[in-house]
């Protein structure tokens, strides 16, 4: 009898124990997000006592506004990194297609023409570029480095240096300066972008793959799946997702430069990484991204609400994001030595 009664008080003590367990190793699976979003946070906290102006409704909707094309970059940018790529072509591809939309426009082709062959210029340089890694086995940094001379060349050949004018008639411009229901178009075309990838990333057999190629390639190749198509797959997305910022980037400000997206690529790669994303490969998280790109645009607004000098801005908002993912890193090794 004392057997009996004492066993099930013995299995009732269990689950809180395990459910405790659970809660720990679900936070430490979420540790980078988790940090991010308090960083994020902060940040704004930081820029809200600093500055009158942050927090005010139309400031915010602007940082939406021009974050856009940095938030669906950043999005594709999350399946390159976390199949262990890079790719440092989507400033020059932006760069590219805001130029060509703008010429395009001025040839008299129509709009809607233009904008799915802007999509289609941006899915094929990355077609290029992912055949040269994926099938030709030259490392990733060295193709898109390449790749950001060459395309930012045309664009500047194009061009001549000088920017490509868009008529304020054109219904082109919506793209980039229209608002429904109160919010800007680049916005929902950025939240329904960021949508779609994070299905695709979270909920697919793709979505797997592209973890599954970061983590370990040849196993996942043994298991039957055609790793090179996916490695090129994501070059494929990465493009096509720059070329939809060069076509928002285009249609904002009324013009097609050749300058547009220097430095681009940098922001971009720190906004992935910033949300948690492993350079290394095998780990990578949409809503991390999301967070990181709202993190380095805020930074940026911020800075300038408060006055910095213009050459001071980059020394401190590249300090800031080198801090932030340091700690990430740290949190997140804490975690593995946890396990």
């Amino acid at each position: 009898m004392t057997i009996s009664t004492t066993e099930p008080s013995l299995h009732a003590a269990a689950p809180p124990r395990v459910h405790k367990t659970r809660l720990r190793d679900k936070a430490m699976a979420n540790g980078s997000i988790i940090s991010i979003a308090l960083f994020f946070i902060v940040v704004c906290v930081v820029f809200s006592v600093a500055t009158s102006a942050f927090m005010t409704a139309p400031n915010l909707l602007n940082v939406v506004r021009q974050s856009a094309p940095l938030l669906i970059v950043a999005a594709a940018m999350t399946f390159v990194i976390t199949t262990g790529g890079i790719d440092l072509s989507v400033g020059s591809v932006l760069a590219l297609t805001s130029t060509l939309s703008a010429a395009s426009l001025q040839a008299g082709i129509p709009w809607p023409a233009v904008v799915l062959l802007m999509l289609a210029l941006g899915g094929f340089v990355g077609a290029v570029q992912g055949f040269f890694i994926a099938y030709e086995r030259i490392p990733s940094f060295i193709v898109t480095l390449a790749g950001l001379s060459v395309i930012r060349g045309l664009a500047l050949l194009i061009t001549g240096g000088y920017s490509i004018p868009i008529d304020a008639e054109n219904p082109f411009t919506v793209l980039g300066r229209a608002w429904f229901l109160g919010v800007p178009v680049p916005a929902l075309i950025a939240l329904v972008i960021l949508g779609v990838g994070y299905i695709v990333f979270n909920q697919t057999p793709f979505g797997r793959y592209v973890t599954g190629v970061g983590a370990n390639a040849e196993a996942v190749r043994r298991a039957g799946v055609n790793t090179r198509l996916t490695t090129l797959m994501v070059y494929v997305i990465s493009g096509t997702a720059a070329a939809a910022a060069g076509i928002i980037l285009a249609a904002r400000l009324g013009s097609g430069s050749s300058n547009a997206g220097q430095g681009f690529e940098l922001d971009v790669i720190a906004a992935v990484v910033l949300g948690g994303t492993s350079l290394f490969g095998g780990r990578g998280t949409i809503l991390g991204t999301v967070l990181g790109a709202l993190t380095v645009a805020v930074i940026a607004n911020g800075l300038i609400l408060a006055h910095m000098s213009p050459f001071l801005t980059p020394i401190v908002t590249g300090s800031i994001i080198l801090i932030a993912i340091w700690l990430n890193f740290r949190i997140f090794k804490g975690a593995v030595r946890s396990r």
